[in-house]
């Protein structure tokens, strides 16, 4: 059964097991209609897929080679090929940006700043750079992503979200080119000697919640 409860005036809920990919991008269209035209709460889910390689809305068939036949879904989220598989927390963020300031940039910023502080509180130093999309640490040849930034804004109401490798197959990133980004590696906190779990992960997560809630605007500061 999932752990549900309410947390900062919003729904959040962790899911055991694998949640099939499929189920997920259902789920979360029919929650964004009922937020958007039924009032229902906002929602902040956290789940685990099965191995699958999913395309953004710029997704460049040339990037994905997929030698083990993973299941492939369009997204409809923005950006290229992503992977999702065990021992990778995926986050999926549902948000009324109307009753938050109506800013998307304000918003993927803040997602951003989320996932670098809960790694900080498991003592891992990451950053977001300039140009590149996702979440980074490392320096040099040792530079690699750590975290994903993926979403989709429809009537106001996020869709999709991030995804922190915990302890991932790293191989599996071999199918696609991540992101559309060849020159850089992908790494996780196990492949850093970072011994957390996942539950480890959430924790930090709900506990550093309150900052992406803090850095939207009002919604009397919408543009």
């Amino acid at each position: 059964m999932p752990s549900v409860m309410m947390l900062d005036g919003l729904e959040w809920e962790v899911s055991p097991g694998l949640t099939p990919y499929g189920e997920a991008l259902a789920r979360m269209e029919a929650r964004a209609v009922a937020i958007r035209d039924r009032g229902a709460s906002e929602l902040v889910w956290l789940v685990e897929h099965p191995p699958v390689f999913t395309a953004g809305t710029s997704a460049d068939r040339a990037e994905l080679f997929n030698p083990r036949g993973f299941p492939v879904f369009a997204a409809g989220r923005g950006g290229r090929y992503t992977y999702h598989g065990p021992g990778q927390r995926v986050v999926y963020v549902m948000l009324d940006l109307a009753a938050r300031g109506r800013d998307v940039r304000a918003y993927v910023q803040g997602l951003e700043s989320w996932l670098i502080a809960a790694l900080a509180q498991l003592g891992v130093e990451a950053r977001r750079e300039p140009g590149r999309i996702g979440i980074w640490t490392g320096a040099g040849s040792a530079e690699a992503k750590i975290g994903a930034i993926g979403v989709r804004v429809r009537r106001w109401v996020t869709l999709h979200g991030a995804a922190l490798n915990v302890d991932p197959d790293l191989s599996h990133f071999g199918g696609i080119v991540p992101c559309g980004i060849a020159d850089r590696g992908v790494t996780s906190l196990r492949a850093l000697g970072n011994r957390a779990a996942v539950t480890d992960v959430d924790a930090a997560l709900r506990a550093e919640l309150p900052g992406l809630l803090k850095s939207l605007p009002a919604p009397d500061k919408a543009a």
